[in-house]
């Protein structure tokens, strides 16, 4: 079995932070980061080169495949702002209809700016993804 090559590491999330070029993205990564941070109550950890995680939680598929990752995390991309909403999108489309402008993936939040959706929504996401993991995962 592959073991996972996103790991947390002991890197500095305010220096890598502090180097994303765009102004308005860093701004932007900076307020997710205390959003999240008030959300867990955990402090941020690098996991791997370019995510930001909070929290952590131990998973195991059926195939037998287990690993651990991060509750909640994001990555400040060269196109987007990337959250990591580890409970998925199926049970929150009340919300997203009420976000603002973005995009999805499977896990994955694609946002453009902060300005573009409503920070008390994606709170709100949020809150309910760290609960969904941890009554599933603990």
């Amino acid at each position: 079995m592959t073991e996972l090559k996103t790991k947390p590491t002991e890197k500095n999330v305010e220096k890598f932070l502090k180097k994303v070029e765009n102004p308005t993205k860093r701004e932007d990564s900076f307020k997710v980061l205390n959003l999240i941070r008030e959300v867990t109550k955990e402090e941020p950890i690098m996991w791997g080169d370019s995510i930001i995680g909070f929290g952590k939680y131990h998973y195991k598929y059926a195939s037998g495949r287990e690993g651990d990752w991060f509750q909640i995390g994001f990555s400040p991309r060269k196109q987007n702002l990337t959250l990591y909403i580890m409970s998925g999108f199926e049970d929150y489309e009340e919300k997203l209809k009420k976000l603002g402008k973005y995009k999805t993936g499977k896990s994955c939040l694609y946002i453009n700016k902060l300005n573009d959706i409503d920070l008390s929504v994606l709170k709100e996401l949020m809150v309910d993804s760290v609960n969904y993991i941890k009554k599933t995962y603990t």
